[in-house]
């Protein structure tokens, strides 16, 4: 008998069942890179390869699962979107990529496993509204954990390394680097004016005073790294 005021969670994915997603989505990933014409569309960019997607959505999972702990979300449904949030992200236009993993995702779960309707859908619809940039209270709550995970992944010391990666790609040299940390800094703190969860928002704070470190250090270490109008922050 199950106690008096106990809930009985409807679906439960098991840790077997989330490592076949996971390969799943992986190998998803490297076959649309490896389907493209002309060597891939935008492949000189790292954050286009498959292994960059793949370890983006695993940040975002990790995160995902925190706030949806924290918050008291259903993190079943909250983990499986965030896997599958960007699964078509290298075959579909940014515009609509999130409806078409949205379509796999639901493809993927009626045709593996016993989940229910209702599981299906919440989770698709979670995929479907981590594209939305609209104010987060406006979203289900399982929705607004793997929003505020995909933004938050965004903001810290990864969003500093790869604005430094890009500065490569763009020939700049590492006197512009205080410039591109600026940038982190200026969408990281654009990113928590949306977030809405206490637990994100503290998540948020501590990634950016790492940048903020970051800064610190460089002004210290390399001579004239003010110079260009670049800000105290």
């Amino acid at each position: 008998m199950v106690p008096v005021g106990v809930e009985i969670k409807e679906t439960e994915v098991s840790d077997e069942d989330f490592e076949e997603m996971k390969r799943f989505v992986r190998d998803y990933l490297a076959a649309s890179v490896e389907s493209e014409e002309d060597g891939g569309r935008m492949r000189w960019y790292p954050w286009h390869s498959a292994e960059y997607r793949f370890n983006h959505i695993l940040n975002v999972v990790d995160l995902a699962e925190e706030i949806a702990e924290a918050e008291g979300a259903d993190v079943d449904v909250v983990r499986v979107a965030a896997l599958f949030h960007d699964v078509a992200k290298l075959e579909a236009d940014q515009d609509v990529h999130a409806e078409a993993g949205a379509r796999v995702a639901r493809e993927y779960l009626q045709s593996r496993g016993n989940y229910p309707e209702s599981f299906i859908d919440e989770v698709c619809g979670s995929v479907v509204d981590h594209s939305y940039t609209g104010d987060l209270a406006d979203v289900p709550l399982e929705s607004r954990c793997l929003i505020e995970a995909d933004v938050l992944d965004k903001v810290g010391a990864n969003g500093a390394v790869l604005m430094l990666l890009r500065m490569g790609y763009e020939s700049r040299t590492h006197m512009d680097a205080a410039k591109m940390i600026d940038r982190v800094l200026d969408r990281g703190r654009d990113h928590t004016d949306r977030i809405v969860s206490d637990t994100a928002e503290s998540i948020a704070h501590q990634r950016i005073k790492r940048v903020r470190w970051l800064r610190e250090w460089l002004e210290a270490e390399v001579s004239e790294m003010d110079a260009d109008g670049v800000t105290e922050r």
